[in-house]
């Protein structure tokens, strides 16, 4: 079942199945979001939890077991529960069940609340554990912009302009996809822009860290675009499907890196995981603002 809010200046839908949005549309009728086409991409804008990107044999261990986990999590295979919904706001919840403790063995909350103020979307996450033991995740977005937004442009007319000049660290991906244990400076013109080319993605993710935590997609001024901020996010992801002319961009905030090839991730020990102990709660956010 699909929900629809609605602020003076946007419209946007929302997809139960892993709470996932399905259009963000202005009041003229732009749309931002990419359509979800499965020739390139078939989802639109997933929400990571509880693990970003992929694992080592598909598997991690936790307190001497071994546990299987597919890439990105299981949030976006699972059907979310509305819990109250206004005209400009609406939250909606999973929690564990017998399939996600037989690979996800806590008991916990993890509800995706979407906001809107105006030309402003907000996306917070919150995730309680409602167990007796420490908890582990991670946690990211996955939205993919529509690129071009507008007719007469191309996807090579756009950039992505940083909100102050910064020196980011690109997180290299190994032949795997997973994290190669090296990192290289990411120079960006002006010191904040990166101009989109097609091929950027033929390696997989531009992965990012120490950038500035507000980006804006846009082909210059006066034209539309979108910009995402995720004050409390480490990474950026920056995606299309890679060896394509995929006309989208995902800008992917993210709390937290995929695993170290070849290694098979113990969770309590994975640095940038977050912790919760029992009966703790965590928020983090992101928003989306377009003109």
């Amino acid at each position: 079942m699909q929900h629809t809010i609605r602020s003076d200046g946007l419209t946007v839908t929302i997809d139960e199945l892993g709470a996932q949005l399905m259009s963000i549309t202005a009041g003229d009728g732009t749309e931002y979001l990419w359509s979800g086409d499965p020739a390139y991409w078939r989802n639109r804008a997933p929400n990571l939890f509880p693990y970003v990107g992929r694992l080592t044999q598909d598997s991690y261990t936790c307190g001497g077991r071994t546990y299987p986990m597919t890439r990105h999590g299981f949030a976006g295979r699972t059907v979310f529960t509305p819990l109250d919904q206004g005209p400009d706001q609406i939250a909606l919840r999973m929690t564990d069940s017998a399939e996600t403790r037989a690979c996800y063995p806590w008991a916990f909350a993890f509800d995706v609340i979407f906001r809107l103020e105006g030309s402003t979307l907000s996306v917070t996450y919150r995730v309680e554990n409602r167990d007796e033991k420490e908890m582990y995740f991670g946690l990211g977005a996955h939205p993919g912009f529509r690129v071009p937004l507008e007719a007469g442009r191309s996807f090579t007319g756009y950039r992505l302009t940083f909100a102050r000049p910064c020196q980011p660290s690109r997180v290299l991906l190994s032949e795997n996809y997973m994290i190669g244990g090296q990192e290289e400076p990411y120079p960006l013109e002006e010191g904040r822009v990166l101009p989109l080319r097609h091929d950027l993605f033929d390696r997989d993710a531009i992965i990012l860290k120490n950038m500035d935590r507000t980006v804006t997609l846009s082909a210059g001024e006066g034209t539309r675009g979108v910009t995402v901020s995720y004050p409390r996010m480490r990474y950026l992801g920056i995606w299309h499907k890679p060896e394509s002319d995929a006309p989208f961009v995902c800008l992917e905030p993210w709390l937290s890196l995929p695993s170290r090839d070849g290694v098979v991730e113990d969770l309590a020990q994975q640095n940038d995981l977050m912790a919760l102990l029992p009966g703790e709660v965590y928020t983090n956010q992101w928003t989306a603002t377009v003109f």
